[in-house]
């Protein structure tokens, strides 16, 4: 009998790089260029990074069932990883820390429609 607790972890772990993929081709087609996805630092991972002209946006994407639950699982914690992330990539940057940044929240409903929320950590 299969493990149904691994294969739904599977499922969601696949769920979660289609709705990466969807959001990635969102902000390309938008005009933006991804600079990575899944970026991984000491202290943890960022889904996905976009150049905004010199700037850069750091965008966590949540996928859920509704649009309200994918929102919810946005926790404190999570944004101060996120926080931590982006210093330690702007580390990278030609700029640092004088890199302009915007922090956005993309969310994917179980239809595959998605809302971006912009500049999302000022808004939770």
């Amino acid at each position: 009998m299969p493990n149904t607790r691994n294969h739904r972890g599977a499922m969601s772990f696949h769920a979660g790089l289609a709705a990466e993929g969807r959001i990635a081709q969102d902000y390309e087609r938008r005009g933006f260029s991804v600079a990575r996805q899944r970026w991984r630092g000491k202290s943890g991972e960022i889904d996905l990074i976009v150049r905004d002209g010199d700037g850069l946006i750091f965008i966590e994407v949540k996928q859920s069932r509704s649009f309200e639950r994918a929102a919810q699982r946005v926790s404190a914690s999570q944004m101060r990883r996120i926080y931590s992330c982006a210093e330690e990539f702007l580390g990278t940057q030609p700029r640092g820390s004088l890199t302009d940044v915007r922090f956005d929240v993309a969310l994917v409903n179980g239809h595959g429609e998605t809302q971006i929320i912009e500049n999302a950590f000022g808004h939770c």
